[in-house]
């Protein structure tokens, strides 16, 4: 479980919140990444403990990572792991999921020579054990919303009957922007009409990613584990939205297979809705 609020423990907890411990930081920091068939997880944190550091680096204590979305799910993590990945089989992440990191003793925890306590508890440390498989601690919760980062959030839609093409796309300064010169060609007064646009979304990512390889590579290829932060901003959205699906690079050749990743299947669910569409009669 994910503890949200202050828990009562019969013995000391280390939290950022507890007055158990002289200096209580336990924080946690954590990016996630996808591609088409896993999350990876980056995790970052820091014990303030000395005797917490101690148990973990004797192997007396470990870190359980724990994900709760949809449902639970639970890590073991050596105090040298930097992530997690997971297939997307086996976990379910939801528009709001919970992470935090949890200490818990490996075998029984004797508290003699915790000097990190305060106040009553460094009175009776040596009387203090906390049995195996118990919490020790546990860091803040990271809240990850999955609704950001989205590639749909980078583009607007404007209707222009003085447009001498059916459609027109523009790259401004932080978004592509769809000029229709009809509202027809917007499906609006048809069902899934988002996903019957999506055949443009692709138009415009391609336009994009062209622009982002010329503005930022060599005009050919991208690393981007190597490049700066971009300064337009339409390009940082795009490199930010490319590191999160764990893309190291993008060249020419490959735009349509990075259009793949980032752009959460837009072809196929143009396809279903214009199977929808026929199924209907329509």
């Amino acid at each position: 479980m994910i503890y949200k609020k202050d828990a009562n423990f019969p013995y000391p907890l280390l939290t950022n919140t507890s007055t158990s411990y002289e200096s209580s930081q336990f924080i946690l920091d954590v990016d996630l990444q996808e591609n088409a068939s896993t999350y990876r997880f980056n995790i970052t944190y820091n014990i303030d403990s000395d005797f917490m550091n101690r148990l973990l680096e004797k192997e007396q204590a470990q870190l359980i990572l724990v994900i709760q979305s949809k449902d639970n799910k639970f890590y073991k993590l050596r105090p040298s792991d930097t992530y997690v990945e997971i297939s997307k089989s086996r976990i379910s992440v939801s528009k709001r999921t919970s992470i935090q990191l949890h200490l818990q003793a490996k075998e029984n925890i004797h508290f003699n020579d915790n000097n990190d306590l305060s106040g009553i508890y460094q009175q009776y440390r040596d009387v203090i054990m906390v049995r195996k498989h118990s919490t020790l601690g546990f860091s803040n919760v990271v809240i990850f919303d999955s609704r950001s980062n989205k590639p749909l959030d980078l583009f607007q839609k404007k209707l222009d009957p003085t447009l001498l093409s059916d459609i027109k796309i523009e790259l401004g300064y932080e978004t592509i922007i769809i000029h229709y010169k009809s509202e027809e060609l917007q499906f609006n007064n048809l069902p899934m009409s988002n996903s019957l646009n999506n055949p443009y979304i692709y138009m415009g990512l391609q336009k994009a990613l062209q622009r982002f390889i010329v503005n930022n590579g060599d005009d050919e290829q991208v690393d981007l584990e190597e490049i700066e932060l971009p300064d337009d901003q339409l390009d940082l959205k795009l490199y930010n939205l490319m590191k999160k699906k764990m893309i190291r690079e993008i060249s020419i050749d490959t735009i349509d297979e990075v259009i793949y990743v980032i752009s959460e299947k837009i072809l196929e669910k143009f396809t279903a809705a214009v199977k929808g569409l026929s199924s209907n009669g329509n």
